[in-house]
């Protein structure tokens, strides 16, 4: 499995590295009177199959409602579908593949990770050289998204998409074991001693882990994403910044401390983190109120302990169930001097830029993400969108998506959208691992550093 991974990331690679200065020459006046139109939307989604909420709303809402506004302007569109059902890898293979042999789709949906990659291979460009500056300026759906929320679809410092969504990582806590520790129920911790300080009156109820803070290799993306990420920007630091990865710096190294802290002292459980099911145990666990603080994203309050239907249902979820922000280091220890921090994923729309009708390709992206389409895609249900207007309307009822849209979002960060991302990500899962089987927080931000290099090369790390 392991040769067959590093296989396609290398085939995918070749591909992007291949169409280097594509796209030059894109005219987005090309066709721009035409009365009628052909557009392609392409996307890892499939009726009935993969994403099929999201492939349904295509091919059921979006395409008549588009074709039929159009046609009131007397222009004759007609919008394709192009339906994925594929793994991750392989439809950005596929993606990659179209792109360079001057074809895909008109508009194609790419996760937000794989943004900085196909950027840099030049298969997308931005949407300045591809609309034209005035016209993407113009429109009025960028003061709906916020300034954090529009870096997902950017990339040094330039707009190449609009975001499709996004989330945001929170501590969430048990306002009852709190309670019987003499925690407030509106807990917000302020520093990184004041989450460890929580943790160790917890360690006072028997049977309870204090802290779930995601470590080591098992939990994959999760260590990552709901670990080391939001705690290096809590600490200063991004994990690509200034065009280096970062080593063993001194943001790494304290968090890896954090790690030793809460592994080494008790608060949190090692064995958990060494389970190859580990996170969902750890869902399970808090779910039979026998985990106090744990670092997640909003899915697992609109998903995982969700009342009715999620995968570890608490009954008593709306009662029982806190939520804080993540805190930095200290106050304002976090990146840009803030004293709180988050990381968030999502996916982004782009136009190509080989397509044949690149006003009426944006035209169509505005339509995707204006509000009447953003609020039609949930199907009734509540989750954060991309999109201020329309989360103030439908997470009007639920206070906790609604802290996220309103606090989160606003101080969110993304992980950066490069090829050697995925080899970096391992080795800080590497990195906590060694720390909660006992190494010292130098020792395995050394190693760390080794294993960097190896993957990245010497000239792209930062730290010694």
């Amino acid at each position: 499995m392991r040769r067959t991974t590093t296989f396609v990331l290398v085939a995918v690679g070749g591909l992007l590295a291949g169409c280097l200065g594509r796209g030059e020459g894109v005219d987005p006046a090309r066709n721009a009177d035409a009365q009628e139109f052909t557009l392609t939307i392409v996307a890892n989604a499939a009726m009935g199959g993969k994403n099929a909420r999201g492939a349904a709303w295509i091919n059921d809402w979006v395409i008549p409602r588009f074709t039929e506004q159009q046609r009131a302007k007397g222009v004759n569109a007609t919008i394709r579908f192009e339906q994925n059902g594929a793994g991750d890898e392989a439809f950005k293979t596929k993606v990659a593949l179209d792109f360079k042999t001057g074809g895909g789709g008109d508009i194609v949906e790419l996760d937000g990770i794989w943004l900085g990659e196909f950027a840099q291979a030049g298969q997308v460009r931005p949407l300045d050289d591809v609309v034209g500056r005035d016209e993407v300026d113009a429109w009025d759906g960028w003061r709906q998204i916020p300034a954090a929320v529009r870096g997902l679809g950017e990339f040094d410092g330039e707009r190449y998409g609009v975001p499709m969504g996004t989330d945001g990582r929170v501590l969430f806590f048990n306002k009852e074991l709190f309670a019987r520790v003499g925690l407030p129920a509106d807990w917000q911790p302020r520093s990184w001693d004041d989450v460890l300080a929580a943790g160790e009156k917890l360690k006072a109820l028997p049977g309870v882990v204090p802290v779930q803070l995601n470590a080591g290799t098992a939990m994959g993306e999760a260590t990552t994403m709901q670990g080391v990420l939001p705690a290096l920007v809590g600490a200063g630091e991004q994990v690509y910044q200034d065009g280096k990865w970062q080593g063993a710096t001194e943001g790494v190294e304290a968090v890896l401390d954090l790690y030793r802290r809460i592994y080494r002292d008790g608060l949190g459980d090692p064995v958990l983190q060494q389970e190859a099911n580990g996170r969902d145990r750890s869902f399970a666990l808090f779910a039979e109120d026998r985990i106090g603080i744990l670092l997640e994203s909003d899915y697992f309050w609109r998903s995982v302990v969700e009342p009715r239907n999620g995968a570890a249902r608490m009954a008593d979820r709306d009662t029982t169930v806190g939520w804080a922000l993540v805190p930095a280091r200290r106050p304002g220890a976090g990146v840009g001097g803030q004293d709180f921090v988050s990381m968030s994923g999502g996916g982004v729309r782009v136009v190509n830029p080989n397509t044949e009708f690149p006003r009426q390709a944006w035209e169509f992206l505005r339509f995707l993400n204006s509000a009447e389409a953003v609020k039609s895609s949930l199907g009734g249900g509540a989750q954060l969108t991309q999109r201020s207007d329309v989360n103030d309307e439908v997470l009007a009822g639920d206070p906790m998506l609604s802290f996220v849209a309103d606090r989160v979002l606003p101080i969110t960060r993304y992980r950066p959208g490069l090829a050697d991302y995925p080899k970096v990500s391992a080795a800080l899962q590497q990195a906590t691992a060694d720390v909660v089987s006992g190494r010292s927080p130098r020792e395995a931000a050394a190693s760390y550093r080794d294993m960097l290099v190896r993957a990245v090369g010497e000239a792209s790390v930062a730290g010694g």
